[in-house]
């Protein structure tokens, strides 16, 4: 088993969760403090299409147990409307937000768009020593062309870690060979799947034990180079990311808890 491998779902509000995992009549407000007695760590997306409120924030971090970690996305204002050019102001107040989690801050994505080429190498070199040093980013490139030695090297120089997602953008193949060569201290896996056509997020229908078992053999040895690994499923790789999460925390020898062991009985925090 190995400890420092972490993780989750992308996101915890999804009315088509109650039943499968939490339970029946759990209103929304209780989603994510249910949520953190399953995992203990989780995707925000909202963070993508705005900064939230400090307020909003701090809320999270109540409603969740001591070693909880939210890992944020970087906000589309920075990443595709300005596409990392004279960024400053958003990238501090953004920061400043993401800050308040305190030691439940986990890495921060910075989620790049599909028209985001390498052609546009300037702007990412002049992006990247611009990140504050005390938060952890992770980078997701949804072009193959990024993927060479010298885009490692200025990753590695400036200690960001290349996001390993298996999606339709760059084949699974380099993706896995890529978990031998971490960027940063720690490790950031997405699983995303290959489209969007599935749109009932109650149940699995896409058998994906095949890429499971593939991703769980590399899974390891990325932990051993690695402080920690955190890694989210989305609901389009099978169909209910909550039962992804746990057919690799199964094989990996790590503690389960099944949508029965959670309860009714919400804690309080």
């Amino acid at each position: 088993m190995s400890p420092n491998i972490r993780l989750g779902c992308q996101g915890w509000n999804y009315a088509a969760w109650v039943g499968p995992l939490y339970p029946a009549r759990t209103r929304p407000a209780d989603f994510l403090a249910t949520y953190a007695r399953a995992f203990d760590t989780v995707e925000v997306d909202s963070t993508f299409y705005a900064i939230p409120a400090a307020n909003t924030v701090r809320g999270w971090a109540a409603r969740t147990p001591a070693g909880f970690s939210f890992a944020l996305k970087l906000p589309q204002e920075i990443t595709h409307e300005h596409r990392l050019r004279d960024v400053a102001d958003p990238l501090q107040r953004f920061a400043d937000v993401a800050r308040e989690l305190g030691p439940k801050l986990g890495p921060v994505l910075i989620q790049m768009g599909p028209d985001f080429a390498p052609a546009e190498l300037p702007a990412l070199a002049g992006f990247l020593p611009t990140l504050p040093r005390d938060i952890r980013f992770a980078i997701e490139f949804r072009q193959r062309g990024w993927i060479t030695d010298g885009i490692l090297a200025l990753l590695a120089e400036h200690r960001v870690s290349l996001a390993l997602t298996d999606a339709r953008w760059i084949p699974r193949k380099t993706m896995l060979q890529l978990a031998e060569r971490p960027t940063g201290d720690v490790a950031y896996v997405r699983w995303m799947g290959p489209d969007r056509s599935i749109v009932d997020y109650s149940r699995v229908q896409v058998d994906r034990t095949n890429e499971i078992e593939k991703w769980v053999a590399v899974l390891p040895a990325l932990a051993a180079r690695v402080k920690t690994v955190y890694g989210y499923v989305n609901n389009h790789f099978a169909g209910h990311s909550p039962a992804s999460v746990r057919a690799m925390q199964r094989l990996l020898g790590q503690p389960v808890v099944e949508p029965g062991q959670i309860g009714e009985q919400l804690p309080l925090f």
